[in-house]
């Protein structure tokens, strides 16, 4: 007789206690979260023109310096960040998920399978979320690429260790021979073409124009990361990542860790080098040589990234005796709430920076934008630790995980 497939319950009681819960991980989102504010508010700031290569025209030299240091440590280092974090996440939620169908006695291969379709869900919520994002509040969103690409993903969810590694590497390949080449060699001439228009006017388009905007913004974010496989290399490294337990278990690992921290670091600083000079102003190249420097520091930035989340995994073990509390606490709390620490960025600024909010961004230099950014970040991480103390989830996590498991998943935890 076929065991009939287990009742939904153990669906909506995955996610993981706090005790269950891995330092590593939420540290990791918790600061990815200051890298994504510093390198997104500039896109809320008005009133100013640009150069060639997309930066302010005409900065002070505070302001050059700044950007220069961004240049060389944040940009380009947010969007793999995130990427790899989001696989690491949805290897987990899947894995968690089998391992519990198959301890409540599920046929053979009904778990993976059930693993996919919540998975399909959320990746199609995340899509109408950032869709959402996109339009009304944020053009530069990134989950709606991210759920798009999550949909690819899904068939890497159960495979072998084996078939993963050999599809990351020749994804990374691609990616970083054709992809991520032709991107930025669209980016230079886009930066160019800009800068050669008529200067840019003191206020911004009306509301209903940045909507459209938004709305054409995602449509062409989303296609090219569907057919270009923009995010696919990083987000199955972040699968990788799960599996190999770096981050779920750091002090097993110290080794890979400092190995991966200074190479990401090394290969960071040396890619980000022609565009921290464009940014300083101590390079002038052509559109041939502003693609290539974007290039190297797209390319990069993406092994970048993973240093970074290697280092944050070493600073999760030192910080292991510590615990959650504190300065921790408040970080952690926000990397648990990452997906309401990301939208809170774009509705706080809006309502300040923007022509239809507050208008504070109007021609805010380079310095005045890192301090603000600086300043929301600490602002979500209080909301975040405040929530934590109160036992809440963050609003938007609460609203995705109700989206996606029903109402089964209200009051079972986080």
């Amino acid at each position: 007789m076929t065991m009939a497939p287990p009742a939904p319950a153990p669906i909506a009681s995955a996610s993981l206690s706090k005790s269950e819960r891995s330092l590593a991980p939420d540290i990791a989102r918790g600061f990815m979260l200051l890298f994504i504010a510093l390198a997104n508010m500039p896109w809320h700031v008005y009133g100013r023109s640009l150069d060639f290569y997309g930066n302010f025209a005409d900065p002070s030299d505070l302001d050059r310096w700044v950007r220069a240091t961004e240049a060389l440590l944040i940009l380009e280092r947010s969007r793999p960040m995130f990427a790899i974090l989001y696989g690491f996440g949805m290897a987990m939620m899947a894995s968690r998920l089998i391992a519990r169908l198959d301890a409540a006695g599920a046929p053979p291969g009904y778990g993976a399978k059930h693993a996919r379709i919540l998975l399909a869900k959320r990746s199609v919520w995340l899509i109408v979320l950032g869709g959402l994002h996109a339009v009304f509040l944020f053009q530069g969103d990134i989950l709606a690429p991210y759920g798009l690409t999550g949909l690819i993903a899904l068939a890497f969810v159960a495979v072998s260790d084996r078939v993963l590694r050999r599809v990351t590497i020749a994804a990374v390949a691609f990616n970083f021979l054709v992809s991520l080449p032709l991107v930025a060699l669209i980016v230079a001439w886009s930066y160019r073409q800009d800068a050669e228009a008529t200067e840019i006017p003191l206020e911004l388009s009306p509301y209903a124009m940045s909507m459209v905007e938004g709305l054409f913004a995602t449509i062409t974010t989303g296609v090219l990361s569907v057919f270009l496989i923009l995010f696919l290399p990083l987000v199955l490294a972040g699968m990788m990542l799960h599996r190999a337990g770096w981050l779920t278990n750091p002090g097993a690992h110290l080794r890979e860790l400092r190995l991966t921290f200074g190479v990401g670091m090394v290969v960071g600083i040396a890619s980000a080098t022609p565009a921290t000079l464009i940014a300083l102003g101590a390079w002038t190249p052509d559109l041939v040589g502003s693609a290539l420097a974007a290039w190297l520091s797209m390319a990069g930035g993406s092994v970048a990234g993973l240093g970074y989340i290697a280092g944050f995994g070493l600073l999760a073990h030192r910080l292991h005796g510590y615990g959650r509390r504190g300065p921790v606490r408040a970080v952690a709390s926000l990397g648990e709430r990452s997906l309401t620490g990301y939208l809170l960025q774009s509705i706080i600024a809006v309502s300040v920076l923007s022509v239809w909010g507050l208008g504070f961004g109007y021609q805010l230099g380079y310095a005045g934008v890192a301090v603000f950014s600086i300043a929301l970040w600490l602002v979500t991480a209080l909301i975040a630790y405040a929530l934590d103390k109160a036992g809440k989830q963050g609003p938007f996590e609460w609203l995705l995980r109700r989206l996606v498991y029903g109402r089964a998943s209200v009051g079972s935890g986080r």
